[in-house]
């Protein structure tokens, strides 16, 4: 039996960084199969709908370990935070351009034709 120990994405809902927590998921033993009377998609793998959460990830090593199921850990991508403020928008020094927008040059706008007098 084999699992896997990560720490789950937070909810499009949730902005906090405080959640901390651990889950073990097993892996899948089985594939999935078409039932034939309704057509829907099965499985007999009643393992794969568990998910074991723990508040630290050295309990949820410690729990694999004496329940004997071996395991691999995901270590969680850290997100790097880059302090913002909205007046460095309007700054006078920013060189960078936004996409898209950049200001028309009078010097390249072209000239309506002339028309020949009769």
């Amino acid at each position: 039996m084999q699992a896997r120990i990560f720490q789950p994405a937070k909810t499009a809902t949730q902005s906090g960084r405080t959640k901390t927590e651990w889950a073990l998921e097993f892996e899948q033993k089985y594939r999935r199969e078409v039932e034939a009377l309704m057509g829907w998609t099965a499985t007999r793998d009643m393992d794969r709908e568990l998910r074991l959460r723990f508040p630290t990830r050295e309990s949820a090593e410690a729990f694999a370990r004496k329940k004997g199921i071996s395991f691999t850990v995901e270590l969680p991508h850290e997100r790097v935070v880059r302090p913002k403020s909205y007046a460095d928008n309007f700054r006078f020094d920013r060189v960078e351009a936004r996409a898209g927008q950049t200001a028309p040059l009078v010097d390249q706008v072209p000239a309506a034709p002339s028309r020949p007098r009769s």
